[in-house]
């Protein structure tokens, strides 16, 4: 157990005057589910890789298999998963005494599977690297609290709080609303704790049950782990309490969505930021990369809204953006610019939903960002007043969304031109699971009325 030295230290602490009973060697999938084995402490000790078939990146969310093998036809060949030890972090809701380490997905001959999520987002970080930058993101992660729910008929509901009644909507920032579920905030805490995770802040956000977590702005991989790792225990720590945490768009019907803000920032050589002049003021690259996001965000929407349901979020008046405009410390626009000193200047993309793969939506992000710089474009004008106002300028539904995503070949270029083949083929069939149902509506008024 010699490797248990190197692991961060909250890994450490978590063990410490304990025996490590189990390793569960994780990677994402494209919904972004951990996907992988629960190997003994011992047997991980032994192996320095595993192995899982590359097929995991073909399935639907359903279950079902998409047509999306290479010209080898449909063999399944193993992907050979290689621990990141940097990753290593407690699993502190299990029994016993666990780990999760998350894997890159390697080809037999060491080269980074283009399918994986994780080497997606890598494969962009590495393409501003090759231009002297770093790029810097900060997440924010929007998700509700709901009583449990049995019946997929039956409509979602919010969580019954501590009061006894059920969570109240347009409560946003109240802490009254937040004690509502306090328990469940507070497990969420200890977990973060447990794993090494820092909180930037916890708000209530305005729907019934909405809860907004902030992290600190890092490094877009370490980042993309952490709200990977967030998801998961935010969960256990609902079914704690015997409800639900979902992160779906749009879970309950005239309520806000939720979103996953990132803001983006990027440091040269120097370790400065590339958005401040020498006087304070805002530089070219700041409106490049403002300018690469109107150009190519409608090109990635498939991928910062992956399903039926995230285009029930773009909705006007509701917290959402439904167009492409960008102004200074306004919400109503998809891009914003938020208030801050010169040196934390920085732009946000309020067009991700909370429902994207992390790895995925921050990559797709970063591809409109990298670009924008690229092309050196100079934005449109700065919006004024309501945006809401404003032309829709984003797909309204998935399957439009698909053939804006299948006609840009330079972001294709970008994230891999394999990852995009296989991605939009895999939400094809899922678009085209959901069309085989029949919905509550279509029967209420199709059935008898035409």
């Amino acid at each position: 157990m010699s490797w248990l030295k190197n692991i961060p230290t909250p890994a450490q602490a978590y063990l410490k005057d304990r025996t490590l009973d189990e390793v569960e060697c994780i990677i994402a999938d494209f919904p972004g589910v951990a996907r992988g084995k629960a190997v003994p402490a011992s047997k991980f000790a032994r192996q320095s890789s595993f192995y899982l078939p590359n097929s995991i990146y073909m399935q639907t969310l359903t279950g079902a298999w998409a047509e999306a093998a290479g010209p080898e036809g449909w063999i399944e060949p193993d992907m050979t998963l290689v621990p990141d030890m940097s990753t290593t972090t407690a699993a502190p809701w299990t029994g016993d005494w666990t780990l999760q380490v998350i894997h890159d997905a390697m080809n037999r001959d060491g080269s980074p599977v283009p399918m994986a999520p994780r080497n997606v987002l890598k494969r962009v970080v590495g393409l501003f690297n090759d231009m002297g930058l770093t790029p810097v993101v900060a997440p924010e992660m929007e998700f509700f609290l709901v009583a449990k729910n049995l019946d997929p008929a039956q409509a979602i509901s919010p969580m019954m709080g501590r009061s006894g009644r059920p969570a109240a909507a347009r409560q946003a920032y109240s802490m009254s609303a937040v004690d509502e579920y306090g328990p469940v905030i507070d497990d969420i805490y200890d977990f973060a704790e447990a794993q090494g995770f820092e909180i930037d802040g916890i708000t209530q956000e305005g729907g019934a049950g909405q809860v907004e977590i902030n992290l600190r702005h890092g490094d877009p991989v370490k980042l993309a782990d952490e709200v990977f790792f967030f998801k998961r225990l935010i969960r256990e720590a609902a079914l704690k309490h015997d409800c639900y945490a979902t992160f779906m768009a749009k879970p309950i019907a005239e309520e806000p969505g939720s979103a996953m803000h990132i803001h983006h920032s990027f440091l040269d050589s120097d370790g400065d930021n590339i958005f401040v002049g020498p006087q304070g003021g805002e530089t070219d690259a700041f409106y490049h990369v403002i300018a690469g996001m109107q150009t190519h965000l409608p090109s990635v929407i498939a991928m910062l809204a992956p399903y039926v349901n995230s285009y029930r979020r773009y909705v006007k008046d509701h917290a959402a953006p439904i167009n492409l405009e960008w102004a200074r410390d306004n919400r109503t626009t998809g891009i914003r610019i938020p208030l801050s000193d010169p040196e934390a200047r920085r732009v946000e993309n309020r067009l991700a939903g909370m429902d994207c793969n992390p790895y995925l939506g921050i990559a797709a992000s970063l591809a409109c960002c990298y670009l924008g710089l690229e092309d050196q474009d100079r934005p449109d004008k700065q919006y004024k007043g309501d945006a809401y106002d404003g032309e829709e300028a984003i797909p309204r539904d998935l399957y439009s969304a698909l053939d804006l995503f299948d006609s840009s070949q330079r972001l294709h270029d970008v994230l891999h031109p394999e990852f995009a083949r296989v991605y939009s083929i895999v939400k094809r069939t899922e678009y085209s699971e959901f069309l085989q149902v029949i919905s509550p509506w279509e029967r209420e008024h199709l059935l008898m009325n035409v």
